[in-house]
């Protein structure tokens, strides 16, 4: 690994060096003429790192491949997605991202462990970038797995505003990742397809890339296959923990109001006799003259009441 200086960088591309790779980070205007003079890249792909917001892709240029690829990170329950441009040569690797990169800091680390591990093909190191490029994605799926457990726990225990809100933001994090890992997971199909060729020196392209790396591209395939998956199940189980929230809030409504519904029907009974036999006219309220005519009145009240409770729990609805 070289510090992106030009007239060393230039040298190794005139000697026809082979095997270096150049990491960029947060790039500035003279890694951008480093980019353009040195390594002559095509305006378009540097149209693309400056401008970011680009989707997963790997287009063939003469003399490179160029491939935009993703992964992402939680950090307190905040998903950041961050966009890596790889530039892929028989002669060199050069990527460039503008956030800090925990997956290639931990492939720096490796390979200071393990030096051995840069002394194959170029085509090698880039499968070691771009595998823990993807594998990073799945401890945040992990993550997700757990919050979306956790929601569907407080749905079922406690169905409330702030649930909701945690659901939906939820999905927007799901929607997210499903954006860019089904074009990923195009990408490398043609990578284990062998349909991108290998730029060598006779020729823009030549026939593939080596027969060999198949296999690696092939494992990272698989993985993005799981993720996508994971991504799909996840979309499915908030669609259903949606689903589920609102017919508890819909059950808990329908209890509310079958409560209210009771209280004021037994109540109803009671309000007539009160209003009829409370009238002022001297035909009734002129019979009405003993003590126990008032504890009459009561009683009858009360076992209505008790009438109406015993015949709604027989039918059960309460």
């Amino acid at each position: 690994m070289l510090a992106p200086v030009p007239t060393e960088l230039e040298a190794c591309l005139k000697e026809g060096k082979r095997g270096f790779w150049l990491d960029i980070e947060k790039p500035d205007d003279q890694d951008f003429a480093l980019l353009e003079k040195t390594f002559k890249f095509h305006p378009l792909t540097l149209e693309d790192v400056r401008h970011q917001n680009q989707r997963p892709k790997a287009d063939e240029y003469p003399g490179y491949v160029f491939l935009v690829l993703f992964t992402a990170e939680l950090k307190a329950k905040h998903l950041l997605v961050r966009e890596h441009h790889l530039y892929l040569s028989n002669q060199y690797l050069v990527s460039v991202h503008n956030e800090p990169s925990d997956p290639l800091n931990r492939l720096r680390e490796r390979i200071a462990a393990n030096p051995d591990m840069t002394h194959r093909k170029l085509a090698f190191l880039f499968y070691l970038v771009v595998d823990q490029l993807v594998d990073a994605l799945f401890p945040v799926l992990d993550r997700l797995n757990e919050l979306t457990d956790q929601v569907e726990d407080q749905i079922l225990i406690k169905p409330d505003t702030a649930t909701l809100s945690e659901l939906a933001v939820l999905k927007r994090k799901i929607v997210s990742l499903r954006k860019f890992l089904g074009s990923q997971r195009d990408v490398f199909q043609r990578l284990t397809t062998m349909t991108i060729a290998e730029p060598s020196d006779q020729s823009a392209m030549a026939a593939d890339f080596p027969r060999e790396m198949s296999i690696y591209y092939r494992d990272v395939y698989d993985h993005l296959v799981r993720q996508s998956e994971t991504v799909d199940s996840l979309r499915d189980l908030l669609s259903t923990a949606m689903d589920v929230y609102l017919s508890t809030v819909s059950n808990r409504l329908n209890l509310r109001i079958t409560r209210l519904t009771v209280f004021a029907t037994l109540f109803l009974p009671l309000t007539f006799f009160t209003g009829f036999f409370g009238m002022n006219f001297g035909a009734l309220v002129g019979r009405i003259t003993a003590p126990w005519h008032f504890w009459l009145a009561v009683a009858i009240m009360l076992a209505t009441t008790a009438g109406q409770l015993i015949y709604y729990r027989r039918r059960g609805w309460i």
